[in-house]
């Protein structure tokens, strides 16, 4: 029985956004120059982003049928011990974890079948979230702010800028925390200043009954320079609890956080040119060209390979057999954890 299996979070993205497949995620995945810098997305758009599409008869995030042509927004959280609990996680649909400056790691939730009544604590933009998200079309981006140096790629992604900047009294602060940590936002007033955002489009998830194999599976936990989070399966619940360094992470609404399904990619990390004010490197997350993941669902892990050509197309995701890897309906959370090259602190 498979009990834990670790391994540090990060990674590296290539450049582009659009129908390009990134020279510098394809280098990677053949062995390229593992120091090469990708630089951030540069234009706009990419296959169907604004267009109108269908409504499928599931959701694409979750596998449910609500909210079919709910905009999609996605918002930045904090994922600090000084941030918890956090407000909202909870409805997300799907639920990326992603290193940032220090080793340790940061919330981005996207929203679409379903809305809380606040999100937060909100904060910072990075650049691996400009690549997760060309793969969603256009849709409503909400963070506390960014690098002056990483403004311009905000103004050219595909997305509708939604942040503090810009937000006026869709954000405000409360509770006991301090700042920055007590920053929430309501999502409906999100999504009123980003009227044109797009719907929920196929980004490579199948949802449907469990492949044949898989190991049973207690539980795993990912691990980064700072910071572990370890998913524990519940069989009464039916979907796997999070912890955060060891704790239960509850959310401020009561219940304890996890997901039906947890995807555990696991994705090479570069430095991007972005750094802190205390000279941590920001990391890259290559979230374009192939590799492998560990999916979780149904209290089993399946060794899987995922890929996505390029960045305005979606992640799929196969067993080693090369079936489609389906997930359970219900919250995705994927677990982006480091592939190979250096540690980034």
């Amino acid at each position: 029985m498979r009990t834990t299996r670790g391994g540090t979070a990060a990674g590296r993205t290539a450049a582009g956004i659009g129908t390009l497949v990134l020279a510098a995620a394809l280098a990677a995945c053949s062995g390229g120059d593992a120091g090469r810098r990708a630089e951030p997305p540069s234009a706009p758009g990419g296959p169907g982003a604004g267009a109108a599409t269908p409504a499928p008869t599931t959701h694409p995030f979750d596998g449910g049928t609500e909210g079919l042509r709910a905009p999609v927004l996605a918002v930045k959280i904090a994922n600090t011990r000084r941030a918890m609990p956090q407000s909202g996680v909870e409805d997300a649909d799907i639920v990326y974890v992603e290193q940032v400056e220090g080793g340790e790691t940061r919330l981005m939730a996207v929203y679409s079948s379903k809305l809380p009544e606040r999100v937060g604590p909100v904060r910072s933009a990075r650049i691996s979230d400009l690549h997760i998200l060309a793969q969603f079309g256009r849709p409503a981006f909400a963070f506390s702010g960014v690098q002056s140096k990483m403004k311009k790629h905000i103004r050219q992604a595909p997305s509708y800028d939604v942040s503090q900047e810009n937000g006026g009294s869709a954000y405000f602060r409360a509770g006991p925390k301090p700042i920055p940590y007590n920053l929430y936002a309501d999502p409906r007033d999100l999504l009123e200043l980003a009227p044109e955002a797009t719907g929920p489009r196929d980004i490579g998830f199948r949802f449907g009954p469990a492949p044949d194999g898989g190991e049973p599976t207690r539980s795993f936990t990912a691990k980064w320079p700072s910071a572990t989070m370890g998913f524990t399966w519940s069989g009464e619940e039916k979907r796997w609890l999070a912890s955060f360094d060891g704790r239960p992470d509850v959310s401020a609404e009561g219940g304890r956080l996890g997901g039906a399904t947890i995807v555990v990619q696991y994705a090479k990390t570069t430095r991007s040119k972005f750094h802190d004010s205390l000279g941590h490197y920001t990391p890259l997350i290559q979230t374009t060209g192939t590799g492998r993941a560990l999916v979780l669902r149904d209290g089993k892990g399946y060794d899987a390979r995922w890929s996505r050509p390029s960045e305005g197309q979606g992640t799929t995701f196969t067993t080693a057999d090369g079936r489609p890897m389906t997930f359970a309906p219900g919250q995705v959370w994927v677990v982006l954890v480091n592939d190979g090259g250096p540690v980034i602190p």
